[in-house]
């Protein structure tokens, strides 16, 4: 399969590696002037999931990098993994460049997903989430891949030829797949995962401080909690993971949080990379909680405790 990652970002490395490593071709589309500053190689300083808990790979990967993109490419899949409010500009581009390719949606996402990707042709649009992380210091990429990746149906723009294709893609490099019939409250949930794991971790003084603290992880449980009636008011369905963080008492679940985040696994190691690598900032991990509080204010649901800690994240 001939596929282009849509930047050279973290997730796209990642992927664009392991799937170059199964036999397909992999080049990447950056901005004009991208290419000579990124140069023709990356460092890896990464693990790998795939097998075990997590095989070291440490080497210079030569990669292919093009600054321009027209519809007559003759790409089969189109890798799009951007930060969740770079997803509109991303897409207003691709909308007259996707060609026939599959677009791979590999991202987070707080707005509707079919309203996010509008703009292009819905029969040739999958949706995605990456189970890995980490990010770049210079020019060396660190972090890594655990096996499980994440696929699902949001309406019926999945239920396609492509998305089986896409499947057997990340099956056949070895990685598991796991599904999800109403994606877009997967995403939904997982987006407000993100929000109290972060904004906790900002007003802490980072993850490691974070983890540290049993009350900081039980009250990032609680934030969580609070939140998951936004999600319901937004049309979503709240699954298991929502009844679990309902249900369960947050202490137990804060001790279980610590538990995995804090061993030495590779779960542990990507937070860690995430952390070393400057990913938990204001603006980044902030842009989480912003969206989530002022959604929930449009729609009339208190949040409490995620408002109190507004000058954390604004």
């Amino acid at each position: 399969m001939k596929i282009l990652m849509f930047g050279r970002g973290t997730i796209a490395t990642l992927y664009g590696w392991a799937l170059a490593g199964s036999g397909h071709q992999v080049e990447f589309y950056v901005r004009p002037g991208r290419a000579a500053e990124y140069g023709p190689e990356v460092e890896l300083d990464i693990r790998d999931g795939r097998t075990g808990r997590g095989v070291p790979v440490r080497r210079r990967w030569p990669v292919t990098l093009r600054e321009d993109l027209d519809a007559g490419h003759d790409y089969d899949l189109i890798f799009l993994s951007v930060n969740h409010d770079q997803l509109d500009a991303a897409v207003g581009f691709l909308s007259t460049r996707a060609g026939a390719a599959t677009v791979l949606v590999f991202n987070n996402v707080w707005v509707d997903p079919a309203a996010a990707v509008s703009a292009l042709p819905a029969d040739q649009v999958v949706w995605g989430f990456p189970g890995g992380g980490g990010g770049f210091l210079g020019s060396t990429l660190h972090g890594g891949v655990v096996k499980n990746v994440f696929l699902g149906f949001c309406g019926d723009s999945n239920r396609t030829d492509r998305y089986g294709a896409v499947r057997g893609l990340f099956r056949d490099a070895g990685f598991s797949v796991s599904e999800s019939k109403d994606f877009r409250s997967w995403l939904w949930f997982h987006f407000i995962l993100d929000a109290g794991l972060m904004t906790q971790a900002l007003a802490v003084g980072g993850q490691s401080a974070l983890l540290r603290s049993p009350a900081a992880v039980k009250e990032s449980v609680l934030l969580v909690r609070e939140m998951i009636p936004v999600l319901t008011a937004k049309g979503g369905n709240p699954g298991m993971g929502a009844a679990l963080v309902s249900r369960v008492p947050a202490g137990v679940l804060g001790f279980a949080v610590r538990k995995l985040l804090g061993a030495e696994n590779l779960y542990s190691f990507l937070m860690q990379q995430l952390e070393r690598t400057g990913q938990i900032t204001r603006d980044s991990a902030g842009a989480y909680a912003r969206d989530v509080l002022a959604e929930a204010r449009g729609l009339g649901v208190p949040l409490p405790r995620l408002a109190a800690l507004e000058p954390v994240f604004e």
